[in-house]
């Protein structure tokens, strides 16, 4: 076997080969393993998105259990599919992703490392580059390398990988391990894979046997690149999945706190990469902030609240567990404690929506107040009107159909009314207490349904 020319791929653009074809059975989990969520987003989303970040554009992923439900969640992200269809070790997978059809060199990573980041990949390319290896083959150094593969050193040099089921007690005090991350030109792993035998108890074909092939072959060029810890952190069960959750959710709280937002337990907050929050912002222990959520300055957001998909702009009070997703809050508003803010709110400035109140599809009008224990849906409320305690928007008719009500500006809402819709309020309307509501309201008129209060004295129930 010949090794083609391949003498300008030092410069040639990167393909990535991600290995995720394993069934994960430690999870203990339905969900293909690398689907399950590190920080609200799959693990292995995060890794191609450190690819694309460090400017791989061809990756290719290798799918095996699951496959079908992989390539459904990961097909919006622009990557191609390679399936492996029997689960015959590392080599085998890679062999899957057809590394025949590539040109230039292939960076090697796997899909259950979640941890690893942009710059980590670049730094691993550049010292491949700088250093004109044909295999790099990326380490750490662990004080605890448990089932790590041990990196043997002869002189200094790289001289073989040992897993830790076949390491002798002398190699397994080797803290130096295989990250499972390789490096190489395409024309070398496709001289090398061939070679690879699957000669051992599991009878699987590993991918650290290009490190001792490449040996052989003494014209190779085969180093080690150093790697941080965190690119070795695989996540294979419950408890490395929260680990890595919670280290990701710690290096996001770092940078929101050194930009001016007051954290005060970051141990015990959640707030997902994806969040944006403004200087001067505060956010209690125990809430949950996710999805394409941005906050804006000098808000406060309390305990046990749970944010995804809004928009919060400056100077707003979220109060203690409410749930708020999929609409705006304009500035200045208050919310809570325990509302509700249904997907399509909208709340302009100065609103306050008080406790044991939700909103649904609304958009509420600003300095509109409704106090408590209310419910507001498909509806268009104007400025500075009043919905009362116990009001309910009556939007979904006994034919199943929603229609909306429309309440217009400096309005009361007495308590415990009902709003039938298809409705319109008009502006300065006065709605007494108790009404059920069928008809249009027109403006600065009192409308009230109350049947007459009716007293007999003396008055004792039959037995």
């Amino acid at each position: 076997m010949t090794e083609k020319d391949d003498t300008k791929n030092k410069e040639a653009p990167f393909t990535a080969i991600i290995l995720a074809a394993g069934k994960g059975t430690r999870m203990n989990s339905a969900l293909p393993k690398v689907l399950h969520p590190v920080a609200g987003k799959p693990m292995i989303s995060r890794v191609i998105a450190s690819c694309k970040k460090a400017g791989i554009n061809d990756i290719r992923v290798v799918v095996g259990h699951g496959a079908g439900l992989v390539k459904t969640v990961l097909e919006p992200e622009g990557v191609t599919f390679f399936e492996q269809k029997n689960q015959l070790g590392t080599a085998d997978a890679v062999r899957s992703a057809q590394p025949e059809t590539i040109e230039g060199n292939i960076i090697i990573l796997n899909g259950d490392h979640p941890l690893i980041e942009p710059h980590d990949i670049e730094g691993f390319i550049r010292d491949f580059k700088e250093q004109k290896l044909d295999i790099g083959l990326v380490t750490t150094v662990l004080k605890e390398p448990g089932d790590f593969g041990r990196v043997v050193r002869n002189g200094g040099e790289l001289y073989a990988i040992v897993e830790a089921k076949d390491a002798s007690a002398e190699a397994k005090k080797i803290k130096e391990v295989n990250t499972g991350i390789y490096l190489t030109r395409a024309a070398i792993l496709n001289l090398l894979l061939p070679e690879i035998k699957n000669e051992n108890q599991k009878k699987e074909f590993y991918l650290t046997d290009i490190i001792s092939l490449g040996i052989e072959e003494r014209r190779k060029k085969i180093k080690t690149i150093p790697g941080a810890r965190n690119v070795s952190m695989g996540v294979n069960n419950q408890l490395e999945l929260a680990k890595a959750t919670k280290l990701v959710f710690k290096a996001h709280m770092k940078k929101l706190m050194e930009s001016g937002v007051m954290v005060i337990d970051p141990r015990n907050t959640y707030i997902e990469e994806t969040v944006e929050i403004g200087p001067g912002t505060i956010v209690y222990p125990g809430s949950y902030l996710k999805g394409k959520t941005k906050i804006g300055k000098f808000c406060m957001i309390e305990t046990n609240t749970f944010i995804v998909d809004t928009t919060i702009e400056d100077s707003v009070q979220i109060r203690a567990g409410s749930y708020l997703e999929s609409s705006i809050i304009r500035a200045k508003c208050n919310i809570g404690p325990y509302a509700r803010i249904r997907p399509d709110s909208e709340l302009l400035e100065d609103v306050h929506i008080g406790n044991f109140v939700e909103v649904k599809k609304s958009k509420i009008g600003k300095g509109t107040k409704a106090a408590h224990l209310a419910y507001i849906g498909d509806a268009e409320i104007g400025e500075h009107t009043n919905i009362g305690c116990g009001t309910i928007f009556v939007n979904y008719l006994p034919n199943k159909s929603k229609h909306k009500t429309k309440v217009g500006d400096n309005c009361f809402i007495g308590s415990d009314v009902q709003l039938i819709a298809p409705l319109d309020v008009g502006s300065g309307a006065t709605i007494g207490a108790g009404s059920v509501i069928t008809k249009n309201v027109p403006a600065n008129a009192l409308a009230v349904t109350r049947a007459p209060q009716f007293i007999k004295e003396n008055y004792k129930p039959k037995p």
